[in-house]
């Protein structure tokens, strides 16, 4: 009988501080401790460091010389250009898409929605968004372009910490899996350009939320007169 391998260490603690950032946990901006990370997973300081350089490959933490790690955050304005160019890459994989797509792709998809909804269902905050990229990611590789689905992925691992924000909102969870849903319908269908409107229209509500949040931030640090 062959022995499972060891879950490594540094594995261990990305995984449980990414779900910290899923959870709400941790909020941008947040600097990482690694004093009270070594209290609290028990590993030396080479696995705390270690996971930290597994999140900041994927664009979750940033880290700065002689400051430490901290959970990615980002400013109205580059909240705004990223989403720009999402939207772009975005829109013109939508359009590439051949409509009416295959039956067998539709099932696929189909799938992996009921997936996310049962997830939904359950409040699987992991699981919604897991299900939630392999949706979209099985979605876009309908373009039949790799080096345009890389870019789609590209800019959904940049937006991870802002995409975060409206997993625990049960009314933004439902407005998600209702345009997932008109997404497969369009699929069925042949208006490239409306399925690329919803597409695109879909980003918008986290990317709304997280600039709200940032605006709320900024009065707040405004002295009273």
């Amino acid at each position: 009988m062959t022995s499972q391998p060891e879950y490594p260490p540094d594995e261990e603690i990305a995984d449980a501080l990414e779900g910290d950032i899923i959870f709400g946990r941790l909020k941008p901006g947040e600097r990482l401790r690694e004093e009270a990370l070594l209290e609290r997973f028990g590993h030396s300081r080479h696995f705390i460091r270690a996971a930290f350089v597994r999140l900041e490959k994927k664009g979750i933490l940033v880290r700065t010389r002689n400051v430490g790690a901290a959970v990615r955050a980002f400013t109205i304005s580059e909240v705004e250009e990223i989403y720009d160019v999402r939207e772009m890459v975005q829109r013109q994989a939508a359009l590439r898409i051949r409509l009416p797509a295959s039956k067998d792709d539709i099932a696929r998809i189909a799938g992996i929605q009921r997936e996310y909804t049962a997830c939904v269902e359950t409040g699987d905050l992991r699981g919604i968004h897991a299900c939630n990229d392999r949706f979209h990611l099985a979605l876009f590789a309908l373009c039949g372009n790799n080096h345009l689905l890389a870019l789609v992925k590209q800019y959904m691992d940049l937006t991870y910490v802002i995409r975060t924000n409206t997993f625990s909102d049960p009314q933004a969870l439902e407005v998600s899996r209702f345009q997932h849903e008109l997404m497969i319908e369009h699929l069925k269908g042949r208006d490239s350009w409306a399925f690329s409107e919803l597409c695109v229209q879909h980003l918008r509500p986290n990317k709304d939320k997280y600039i709200g949040r940032l605006r709320e931030a900024a009065a707040e640090d405004i002295p009273a007169e």
